[in-house]
């Protein structure tokens, strides 16, 4: 019976991703933005966006019947708000391919702009999980970019979805050597690294 609830749980959140992936691309964009406008969130507005989050995350996370779990909240390098699930047997929160977790944060940083009223990036991990993700792409930004540059060409990447790419993004943003951007629609939405001559 749990086991059927978690399914059910899972399928519904993985729907949502898939009928919001243009949603989660406008949030995601309009979110780094927000970022990375000079506006200044005092100290208690960042316990107010984290303490709002972290509420609706205990909220859904209690359909999951998953027993004793944690959540740390910390700062991120981008001055994202980072809150990462710890406690045993975590896999139907990352789903397949990170999947659910993917939705999962799609629907915190939903409720959470909705509350504050406006869009502040938060990021929703399990276990380090994106931390790891965020690694390996870093390391394929940085060896797409060599190859761009080795065969003077762009490089098409894999469709990524909107917080893969802002990290693809990021990790080239000081590169005076080649200029990002993501091209197509919806789930084949993909970056390009184009050498700039």
């Amino acid at each position: 019976m749990a086991d059927e609830i978690e399914q059910e749980a899972q399928v519904e959140v993985e729907e949502v991703l898939e009928e919001s992936e243009e949603q989660v691309d406008e949030i995601a964009e309009e979110a780094a933005e927000d970022v990375a406008s000079d506006d200044v969130i005092s100290e208690e507005e960042l316990d107010r966006i984290a303490d709002t989050a972290i509420a609706a995350l205990e909220d859904i996370l209690k359909y999951f019947n998953l027993g004793e779990v944690t959540i740390d909240e910390y700062e991120g390098d981008e001055g994202e708000l980072i809150l990462d699930i710890t406690g045993d047997d975590l896999a139907v929160l990352i789903g397949r391919h990170g999947k659910t977790l993917d939705a999962l944060q799609f629907l915190i940083s939903s409720i959470t702009s909705r509350q504050i009223g406006y869009r502040y990036p938060v990021v929703v991990d399990v276990e380090g999980y994106k931390n790891r993700q965020r690694e390996k792409l870093e390391s394929l930004a940085h060896s797409a970019a060599k190859r761009a540059l080795s065969q003077g060409r762009s490089i098409k990447l894999r469709p990524m979805t909107p917080y893969e790419r802002r990290i693809i993004h990021m990790a080239l943003r000081d590169n005076d050597q080649v200029d990002t951007g993501s091209q197509g629609e919806g789930a084949a939405r993909h970056v390009v690294i184009t050498p700039i001559d």
